[in-house]
Protein backbone atom coordinates (compact mmCIF):
# COMPACT_ATOMS: atom_id res chain seq x y z
CA UNK A 1 0.00 0.00 0.00
CA UNK A 2 1.37 3.40 -0.98
CA UNK A 3 1.80 6.08 1.64
CA UNK A 4 0.40 9.59 1.32
CA UNK A 5 3.87 10.95 0.50
CA UNK A 6 4.34 8.36 -2.27
CA UNK A 7 0.96 9.20 -3.77
CA UNK A 8 1.75 12.94 -3.71
CA UNK A 9 5.13 12.36 -5.36
CA UNK A 10 3.55 10.21 -8.05
CA UNK A 11 0.91 12.85 -8.77
CA UNK A 12 3.47 15.65 -9.07
CA UNK A 13 5.82 13.60 -11.28
CA UNK A 14 3.02 12.44 -13.56
CA UNK A 15 2.37 15.87 -15.06
CA UNK A 16 5.99 16.60 -15.96
CA UNK A 17 7.50 15.82 -19.31
CA UNK A 18 10.49 13.55 -19.17
CA UNK A 19 13.44 14.48 -21.38
CA UNK A 20 14.13 12.43 -24.48
CA UNK A 21 16.76 9.77 -23.85
CA UNK A 22 18.57 10.16 -27.15
CA UNK A 23 18.72 12.65 -29.94
CA UNK A 24 17.68 10.00 -32.49
CA UNK A 25 15.55 10.64 -35.52
CA UNK A 26 11.80 10.78 -35.18
CA UNK A 27 9.40 8.69 -37.23
CA UNK A 28 8.45 11.77 -39.20
CA UNK A 29 12.09 12.52 -40.01
CA UNK A 30 12.69 8.87 -40.93
CA UNK A 31 9.70 8.87 -43.29
CA UNK A 32 10.98 12.00 -45.02
CA UNK A 33 14.44 10.55 -45.62
CA UNK A 34 15.41 9.51 -49.12
CA UNK A 35 15.45 5.80 -49.78
CA UNK A 36 19.13 6.01 -50.74
CA UNK A 37 19.99 7.09 -47.18
CA UNK A 38 19.34 3.56 -45.87
CA UNK A 39 21.71 0.59 -45.96
CA UNK A 40 18.74 -1.58 -46.98
CA UNK A 41 16.68 0.87 -49.09
CA UNK A 42 13.97 -1.60 -50.15
CA UNK A 43 13.14 -2.34 -46.49
CA UNK A 44 14.10 1.18 -45.29
CA UNK A 45 16.29 -0.38 -42.60
CA UNK A 46 19.51 0.96 -41.05
CA UNK A 47 19.60 4.72 -41.81
CA UNK A 48 23.05 6.08 -42.64
CA UNK A 49 22.55 9.80 -42.01
CA UNK A 50 25.35 10.38 -39.44
CA UNK A 51 28.31 8.67 -37.77
CA UNK A 52 26.23 7.31 -34.89
CA UNK A 53 23.78 5.63 -37.26
CA UNK A 54 26.62 4.18 -39.34
CA UNK A 55 28.16 2.57 -36.23
CA UNK A 56 24.72 1.27 -35.26
CA UNK A 57 24.19 -0.19 -38.76
CA UNK A 58 27.45 -2.12 -38.48
CA UNK A 59 26.60 -3.35 -34.99
CA UNK A 60 23.13 -4.53 -36.01
CA UNK A 61 23.96 -5.84 -39.47
CA UNK A 62 23.47 -9.47 -38.42
CA UNK A 63 19.97 -8.72 -37.09
CA UNK A 64 18.43 -7.76 -40.43
CA UNK A 65 16.13 -10.53 -41.64
CA UNK A 66 14.57 -11.30 -45.00
CA UNK A 67 17.32 -10.01 -47.29
CA UNK A 68 19.45 -11.88 -49.81
CA UNK A 69 23.24 -12.06 -49.93
CA UNK A 70 23.17 -9.75 -52.95
CA UNK A 71 21.24 -7.14 -50.93
CA UNK A 72 23.70 -7.57 -48.05
CA UNK A 73 26.63 -6.95 -50.43
CA UNK A 74 25.01 -3.73 -51.65
CA UNK A 75 24.18 -2.66 -48.09
CA UNK A 76 27.75 -3.29 -46.96
CA UNK A 77 29.02 -1.07 -49.81
CA UNK A 78 26.63 1.69 -48.72
CA UNK A 79 27.74 1.34 -45.08
CA UNK A 80 31.44 1.52 -46.03
CA UNK A 81 30.80 4.60 -48.18
CA UNK A 82 28.91 6.31 -45.37
CA UNK A 83 31.65 5.33 -42.89
CA UNK A 84 34.27 7.05 -45.04
CA UNK A 85 32.02 10.09 -45.39
CA UNK A 86 31.49 10.46 -41.62
CA UNK A 87 34.96 9.33 -40.53
CA UNK A 88 33.90 6.03 -38.93
CA UNK A 89 36.53 3.31 -38.82
CA UNK A 90 35.28 -0.21 -39.55
CA UNK A 91 37.50 -3.08 -38.47
CA UNK A 92 35.53 -5.86 -40.19
CA UNK A 93 36.78 -6.75 -43.67
CA UNK A 94 33.37 -7.85 -44.91
CA UNK A 95 29.80 -8.36 -43.77
CA UNK A 96 30.24 -12.13 -43.45
CA UNK A 97 32.60 -11.60 -40.52
CA UNK A 98 29.78 -9.76 -38.71
CA UNK A 99 27.35 -12.67 -38.90
CA UNK A 100 27.78 -14.02 -35.39
CA UNK A 101 24.44 -15.64 -34.72
CA UNK A 102 22.00 -12.77 -34.64
CA UNK A 103 18.38 -13.18 -35.61
CA UNK A 104 19.32 -14.46 -39.04
CA UNK A 105 21.10 -17.50 -37.59
CA UNK A 106 23.59 -17.63 -40.47
CA UNK A 107 26.57 -18.63 -38.36
CA UNK A 108 24.64 -21.54 -36.87
CA UNK A 109 23.77 -22.82 -40.36
CA UNK A 110 27.44 -22.86 -41.45
CA UNK A 111 28.70 -25.07 -38.60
Amino acid sequence: MATTRQKAAARSAHGRRSPKRSAGISTQQRNRMRTTTFAFPKERKEPLNDARHVRNAVARFDQVEGVSDKERDAAWRRIRTAARKFGVEIEAKGWRSLMKGGKTGRSRARR
